[in-house]
Parts: structure tokens; C-alpha cells; sequence
């Protein structure tokens, strides 16, 4: 049998303000996101890929201190532009960002990645480990946006990409079945 768990990092600074970080910003874990990881279950893994943004090694550090990482670029979270490393409040009245709201989010991201070029580079970072899977628990400790676009892309029955949000140090488990992960579970 093949499953994965699907890993939010733990919570950084910026999460504690509703900062949008992205790529852009490669903040450490803070002292309560370590905390809340070291309190959280262990869940054993086989094997461990994890997005190169150091909150996502840090995570996986804590939580998979016996496994050694495989660091995928293209799993590093969505390059939020000219909103990066801002949140609600700053932006509020910018008119490019509450087009962007109110446009579900969806539309192109003033000087940033376009959420389906992000969703489509995710979802190709993650094809080959459906192509070839090893049997046992394969581990990615990645970002919330991360998890949101592969899991839209190829668990079943089919979701949409917001229903897959999930907080820091939280996840999903998943079966492969026939090439699609199927029996989510949140974690």
C-alpha cells in the first residue's frame, strides 16, 4: 500500500499577522510554531520531500528527525508579488489586491505568480511521485498552498482548491489508488 501525508509547516511570524508568505520571504519558524510541532503526534514516513523554504526544513526537522529530506524546488510556495509579506490591513485599500479578492483570488498577481501557473508547477513537482510510487508512507512538508493545489489536482473525489486549506502543523492523509489519492483523511 502507498500513502502520503501532506504537511503544513509550522507557524512563522508572518503567520501570526496574517502575512501572505510566499517564496519571496524565507522566514524561520517562531517560537510558538515550534512549540505547537513539538506537542503535535508523530506520524511514522518512509521516505520525506519537502519544499526548500526554511520553515518547511525546520518542520520536517521536528517532526521527521530520522529521515533525510528531499528538497524540491517547484514545491516552495506561490510567489505573491506585490503582496508579499503584507497582509489585510496593509492592503486594504490597494485596488489591485481587492480586485484580486474579490475576484476569489484567482486572477494574476500584480508582479507575482499567476495561481494556476502555481497550481500547474506544484501539480507537475508532484506527478512523478504517482508515476513511480514506492510502497510504505512518503512524507512532503510543504505549504498550505502547496498542499491546496496538488491535492485539487489529483485526490478524488474531486474537491476544489480552497476546501484543501489547512492550519499550520496540520495536513491530510492519503491512499494512491489507480494514480489518483483517494480515502483524504485531515489529520
Amino acid at each position: 500500500m502507498t500513502e502520503f501525508l501532506f504537511l503544513r509547516h509550522g507557524k512563522t511570524a508572518g503567520n501570526l499577522t496574517g502575512n501572505y508568505v510566499g517564496c519571496r520571504t524565507d522566514q524561520p519558524l517562531c517560537p510558538q510554531g515550534v512549540a505547537e510541532l513539538e506537542a503535535l503526534h508523530r506520524y511514522p514516513a518512509d521516505r520525506l520531500y519537502v519544499s526548500p523554504m526554511l520553515r518547511c526544513r525546520q518542520t520536517a526537522a521536528i517532526l521527521f528527525p530520522g529521515l533525510e529530506p528531499v528538497v524540491v524546488e517547484d514545491f516552495r510556495e506561490c510567489d505573491f508579488g506585490d503582496f508579499e509579506n503584507r497582509n489585510f490591513h496593509d492592503l486594504e485599500h490597494d485596488g489591485a489586491y481587492r480586485a484580486w479578492v474579490e475576484g476569489n483570488c484567482a486572477g494574476p498577481i500584480p508582479g507575482g505568480e499567476h495561481p494556476d501557473q502555481f497550481m500547474a508547477r506544484c501539480r507537475a513537482a508532484f506527478a512523478p511521485l504517482l508515476e513511480h510510487p514506492a510502497e510504505g508512507v512518503t512524507a512532503l512538508v510543504v505549504h498550505g498552498g502547496t498542499i491546496m493545489a496538488i491535492l485539487s489536482g489529483f485526490a478524488k473525489p474531486e474537491r476544489t482548491y480552497f476546501s484543501y486549506q489547512v492550519k499550520n502543523g496540520r495536513g491530510y492523509r492519503c491512499t494512491l489508488e489507480g494514480g489518483v489519492l483517494t480515502d483524504v483523511k485531515i489529520l
